[in-house]
């Protein structure tokens, strides 16, 4: 049995998974942004999921974050779950609490990086970009083109670790509204099985997914000049780099 961290998972898709590996008799370690969240995944910690707490948003959080996962330690997968559609924590949230978790939780050998078919529509352009998030400089869709970029150059840079992108589809969650016309439980089971799965699909890394099937990514995902000019920002900011993990 694994032991799953998902970021993101008081609610939606995050939650739906915590809850289908647990019924599997996997380990969850779930997330809250507050204290005030934990009252949603109660029925979780019930079923000895255990929790950390913190805001994304903010970068002294995700740090704490960090050390409590390694407090926890032997954390098998990671599920980069956690997401906003629209507000200044798009770049913070969406791009930066991932590069940093992933640069500070060492020891998963599965990481798995959520991002949205809209991510063929972002920009490419890295100029200008505010990592702070005091004023937006990112479209959603330009968040989730980059973190699919940084699934794939942690796939290019560390080979012994299993790094993917998945599209969930547009799920009826609290994000992608009620009349969302994809199945739900669709949308967390590839997370899920990238995660656990002795597969040996699910043990390649590299890859877009949506629904268990490869995709084929917006080009600059896969391009190593974009992959390394955005690390390069996101380390600049950060003060961490990804050497640690190969």
């Amino acid at each position: 049995m694994a032991r799953v961290f998902i970021t993101g998972s008081t609610d939606g898709l995050g939650r739906a998974a915590a809850a289908s590996l647990l019924k599997d008799g996997h380990e969850v370690i779930v997330h809250a942004r507050s204290s005030h969240r934990l009252p949603a995944v109660q029925h979780l910690l019930d079923r000895r999921a255990q929790c950390v707490i913190g805001d994304l948003a903010v970068l002294q959080e995700v740090r704490e974050i960090a050390d409590q996962v390694n407090g926890i330690g032997g954390v098998d997968a990671v599920i980069h779950n956690a997401g906003v559609l629209d507000g200044l924590a798009l770049l913070p949230v969406n791009v930066v609490a991932p590069y940093l978790l992933t640069a500070l939780i060492p020891g998963p050998r599965r990481l798995i990086y959520l991002s949205s078919g809209m991510h063929r529509g972002g920009d490419t352009g890295l100029d200008g970009l505010d990592l702070t998030g005091r004023t937006t400089t990112a479209s959603y869709s330009t968040t989730k083109l980059q973190v699919t970029a940084l699934s794939a150059a942690v796939a290019r840079l560390v080979p012994n670790v299993a790094s993917n992108a998945v599209d969930p589809g547009w799920v009826p969650t609290r994000m992608g509204g009620r009349s969302a016309p994809d199945n739900l439980e669709l949308g967390h089971r590839t997370q899920e099985w990238l995660a656990t799965s002795a597969d040996p699909t699910a043990l390649a890394s590299g890859g877009y997914w949506y629904h268990q099937r490869r995709q084929t990514p917006h080009p600059a995902a896969n391009d190593p000049k974009f992959q390394d000019a955005l690390l390069a920002q996101l380390a600049e900011h950060t003060g961490v780099t990804l050497d640690a993990l190969s």
